[in-house]
């Protein structure tokens, strides 16, 4: 695996570089809550033709930062976007809450501190 260190300004135009939609497929947007003021926020990809090669893309991030979006790039990325609004209850750039949860439901229940 292929592990990058990013930072968020720098997260899209890393990942426009490196993703061709001819040699990568989107696998997940993945978040883990390490502990309070921390989440680290992973973008995983692997490639078609050596489907051992992972690379995953990670941010450290504190709650309140605002995440890029990357569904310009990836449409599908937007599933991801959502559950982790809702589950973490961090902010993306364009992306609404309420796909995994209901508006009554424990808010970021995955959160360190914060849902549960």
């Amino acid at each position: 695996m292929n592990k990058i260190a990013v930072e968020l300004d720098e997260l899209f135009s890393m990942i426009e570089r490196f993703y061709d939609k001819t040699k990568h497929s989107f696998l997940t947007l993945n978040a883990l809550s390490v502990d309070e003021d921390t989440i680290e926020v992973q973008w995983i990809f692997s490639h078609y033709y050596e489907k051992e090669h992972i690379t995953l893309f990670y941010a450290l991030i504190n709650p309140n930062q605002t995440i890029p979006s990357i569904t310009s790039l990836i449409p599908s990325a937007v599933i991801s976007q959502r559950e982790i609004v809702d589950m973490f209850g961090v902010k993306v750039e364009d992306t609404q809450a309420g796909l995994y949860l209901d508006e009554d439901s424990v808010k970021a229940p995955l959160r360190v501190g914060y849902g549960l």
